[in-house]
């Protein structure tokens, strides 16, 4: 767009002081200004705004709507059929993988993507390399060709194709990974305004995971899944290695429950108390959606059944599978994703003097969009139970729950209790103690503990206290 045109459709969304400092600007910098001026979602933005003076309560009648989810447990199902239909279709090479990766691993003390972060328990490999791995390792299990689309932001793009590329790709092939950006959104003021973060910029901030169904779009990705005849997305986010990249249970069931509409389907673990900060899927008006731990109402949040477990235990574990077509109807015109906003402290240009302003307390309302809100738009949608201890081990916090040290404790657990089903002995301390031996054992070696028991290596013992990588 040229200047006049900018500043009218700026005007007509009471936005014009975006150009305040364009007469003081570099040739340059007014063309980078415009650009991103006229990128801006102003009309998404206004009915944003708009809603912000309509209070939504989620108390009283709204209680009696919110009802437990319909969960299918993954031991309660015929595995043999559903597997065998999961595998038939990533045989056909129909699945394509999806990992969600535009986090900074700043609250690890880790001044990188995410992704790059050490992750396992004996050789450090990255949840990169982790993930890589899976996606090898089933290539070659079920002959296919997996390609892998990673979802990067701006501001971890470069480093995370850097590293993809000083790693040999890790030995997948450049042409089967696909790095491609999310969106980004603008910061507000309280009251609706647009806030620069210098004279010459917008103040961006990424639009969340939700913005992968935009992405996918605007990047060719879907397109691409089409040509290749890809209609199943394996997704999932990049902070936990226990996530199965490619689980054929879960895409057989995903295709042919009776429960599932092959729109999206998603797994859940039982929650370890009311407080667990996952957001907890629920049933209301006859569908299925997910609600953050932080909207849920207390009394609902902590509710037990006669046999004292939680009413609704269905965490969330941001583990999905999507059909293609469904998220192409998604991302159309007019099937956009809802925005959630949070209030946070944004670095601001004060419009007066053209200072920067770094505020004490919170400012601004950073918009974004979550994944888990396309559940409800399906006409069903499937909800799998699975065991925390086999698929969730996140790498959230630098301590306590949630953190390297408990993910490297639950790889090395799961590699354990595999070794002890194909008969491995794993020596403890003391009797009834938990694992004291630190195993590591990677994709490539086995998926599961069925494809363990045919290795040919197997230790016949694992002595307490032995550090062991297969």
């Amino acid at each position: 767009m040229q200047l006049e045109q900018v500043r009218l459709r700026l005007a007509s969304f009471g936005q014009s002081h975006l150009l305040t400092f364009y007469d003081c600007l570099t040739a340059r910098e007014q063309e980078c200004l415009l650009a991103q001026c006229a990128a801006l979602p102003l009309e998404m933005i206004a009915r944003e705004v708009a809603s912000w003076s309509h209070v939504k309560s989620a108390t009283g009648d709204a209680n009696a709507k919110i009802e437990p989810a319909h969960v299918v447990a993954a031991r309660t199902v015929d595995a043999a059929k559903y597997c065998a239909i999961g595998e038939q279709i990533i045989r056909a090479g129909r699945v394509a993988c999806f990992t969600v990766a535009g986090g900074q691993g700043t609250r690890l003390g880790w001044n990188a993507p995410k992704g790059t972060f050490a992750a396992t328990p004996i050789t450090r490999k990255s949840l990169f390399e982790v993930f890589a791995e899976c996606i090898r390792a089933a290539r070659i299990r079920w002959e296919c060709a997996i390609p892998w689309y990673v979802m990067t932001s701006p501001q971890n793009h470069e480093a995370t194709r850097t590293f993809f590329q000083e790693h040999g790709w890790f030995n997948l092939g450049e042409g089967t990974v696909r790095l491609f950006e999310q969106g980004t959104l603008p910061s507000l003021s309280t009251d609706g305004k647009i806030l620069l973060s210098a004279c010459d910029a917008i103040a961006l901030n990424p639009d969340g995971h939700g913005g992968a169904v935009r992405a996918l779009s605007t990047s060719g990705a879907l397109a691409e899944m089409q040509r290749e005849n890809i209609d199943t997305i394996s997704y999932f986010q990049i902070d936990n290695p226990l996530a199965k990249a490619i689980d054929p249970l879960f895409l057989g069931l995903h295709a042919a429950h009776p429960e599932s509409s092959n729109e999206v389907s998603s797994k859940v673990v039982a929650k370890r108390d009311a407080n667990e900060k996952v957001g907890v899927f629920c049933r209301r008006a006859d569908r299925s959606l997910v609600m953050e731990y932080s909207d849920l109402p207390a009394n609902l949040a902590q509710a037990v059944g006669p046999d004292g477990s939680l009413v609704h235990f269905a965490g969330s574990i941001a583990i999905h599978a999507f059909s293609r077509p469904f998220l192409e109807r998604l991302a159309s015109a007019g099937h956009e994703l809802p925005l959630h906003r949070a209030s946070k402290k944004v670095p601001c240009v004060n419009l007066a003097t053209g200072a920067l302003t770094e505020p004490t307390t919170a400012n601004a309302i950073k918009l974004e969009s979550f994944i888990f809100d396309a559940v409800p738009l399906a006409a069903r949608s499937l909800i799998l139970e699975t065991a925390r201890e086999e698929e969730f081990a996140p790498i959230k916090n630098a301590d306590g729950e949630d953190s390297p040290a408990t993910c490297v404790r639950a790889q090395s657990n799961r590699a354990a209790r595999w070794l002890e089903q194909c008969g491995v002995t794993i020596e403890r301390s003391a009797h009834d103690a938990g694992y004291d031996a630190t195993i590591e054992l990677s994709p490539l070696t086995a998926l599961d503990a069925e494809q363990l028991a045919k290795c040919q290596r197997l230790p016949k013992c694992v002595a307490a206290g032995e550090t062991l990588a297969l």
